[in-house]
């Protein structure tokens, strides 16, 4: 049903910056049964998610799934997947079948973002089996994209998510969730516009911080976006795990990324670890702040959360923990100061310092573009460009010097002239008294 994930080969990001775009997790992933999913949820308690449930469990927010499709047809997601879409070309229209090379991911992360469990409606089992998510009531869109290996459409990464993010946003998503990543910290300049477009339409975007095992040394975009939350991941102790996170200056917070439990297509269900199941427990959070606070700006909601987590490692803000472990319950009902602001960097600003010097429209070239599935390519490093020479460098100085000079050579010659008249008027002066 599952097997456990191949490692991927790491691809340094070097001159051209190539990154390989994967989704993150499976690490180890393995058959379960639906009587074990419930009693192995243990962040539901830990993480203070069902005490949050006593205020809202994510009614009415629409939350978008990009990453390989999800199978609404799962019995612990029947009725929760309300729309979809395929920007991969390989995909189906509605985003429901699994694709890429972990065709299963998509469904794993969206059951543990807003899974339903079944079977809850039977006198002699109260609580549902399965997996139920963090925003069990939540509405979920799915964004299919082809991650990890060649695209039979031939459709790049490049292409896929700025049109995933922005399907998500023009079809009502108030939060959208990224459990993928890349072997560089930086993105294509091509991304921009789309993130920026989330941002502006206040949605909330959160993305998984990577994972060592995967090979990933760094915190790897979409992660490393200014205004995108981070999120790593924790062992079952709650301690930084070393195999499902990395480490970065972006990380925002920390979520559980081990000994997780999570559906797959069908009627299956997998224990698994990654930091992609720490990134929908957040989303499943931010979910549920949304829901209680419908007029609250996404700058607030990721203020909740960041400020409400329980502070881990060193002090303040650290490149392992983020601003701490999530606290879901003071997340949604802790009494937070309110911002207009948001704690994480703007984009906007971003691009406004760091793509000023980027042509706007760089020209096309066939025969340095890699191939479509290979990755998102970055820009080509920029070329300092020589700015006009300075008008102190040019000849008009040079011009100025010379009539001065000629100037003084005038004068020097009229003062020549002048004095030799005077020594002639002179010289007649004085023959005329001898005369006389």
């Amino acid at each position: 049903m599952v097997t456990t994930a191949r490692r991927r080969p790491f691809r340094a990001a070097l001159a051209l910056a190539l990154p390989m775009v994967a989704t993150l997790g499976l690490l180890s992933a393995t058959p379960a049964t639906a009587d074990e999913m419930r009693k192995n949820q243990y962040w539901l308690d830990a993480y203070g998610i069902t005490k949050a449930w006593e205020s809202t469990k994510g009614a009415g927010v629409k939350v978008a799934v990009i990453d390989s499709g999800v199978d609404g047809s799962h019995p612990d997601l029947k009725g929760a997947v309300v729309g979809g879409t395929d920007v991969s070309g390989s995909g189906k229209p509605n985003g429901q079948k699994g694709i890429g090379d972990e065709p299963v991911h998509g469904t794993l992360v969206a059951s543990l973002l807003a899974g339903r469990g079944h079977g809850g409606e039977k006198t002699d089992n109260p609580k549902p089996d399965g997996v139920v998510g963090v925003a069990p009531e939540a509405q979920l869109l799915t964004v299919s994209t082809w991650l990890g290996s060649p695209n039979p459409s031939g459709k790049s990464i490049d292409e896929q998510i700025p049109q995933a993010v922005r399907w998500a946003v023009d079809n009502g998503a108030k939060v959208i969730n990224m459990s993928l990543s890349s072997t560089s910290p930086a993105w294509p300049a091509s991304w921009d516009s789309a993130f920026l477009y989330a941002e502006q339409h206040d949605v909330v975007i959160i993305a998984a911080a990577g994972n060592r095992e995967a090979g990933l040394t760094q915190v790897g975009a979409p992660a490393t976006i200014p205004g995108v939350v981070a999120v790593a991941g924790l062992k079952k102790d709650g301690t930084s795990s070393q195999g499902s996170s990395t480490q970065g200056i972006t990380i925002a917070v920390s979520a559980p990324a081990e000994a997780l439990v999570g559906a797959v297509p069908g009627t299956g269900y997998a224990n698994w670890s990654g930091s992609s199941g720490a990134a929908p427990i957040v989303a499943g959070v931010a979910a549920l702040i949304r829901s209680k606070y419908p007029e609250m700006r996404a700058a607030q909601v990721i203020n909740r959360i960041l400020l409400s987590a329980k502070h881990k490692g060193d002090a303040g803000h650290n490149s392992t923990y983020g601003y701490g472990a999530l606290d879901a319950d003071a997340a949604v009902n802790a009494d937070i100061a309110p911002v207009n602001v948001s704690p994480l960097p703007s984009l906007q600003d971003w691009i406004t310092i760091h793509r000023r010097n980027e042509p706007s429209s760089p020209p096309a070239t066939t025969a340095s573009k890699p191939p479509a599935t290979s990755g998102p390519t970055l820009p080509e490093p920029t070329t300092p460009v020589a700015l006009p020479p300075s008008q102190l460098d040019s000849g008009v100085p040079a011009a100025i010097i010379i009539g001065f000079g000629l100037l003084l050579l005038l004068v020097i010659a009229g003062g020549v002239v002048h004095l030799s008249v005077l020594r002639r008027r002179s010289v007649t002066e004085r023959g005329s008294q001898d005369t006389s």
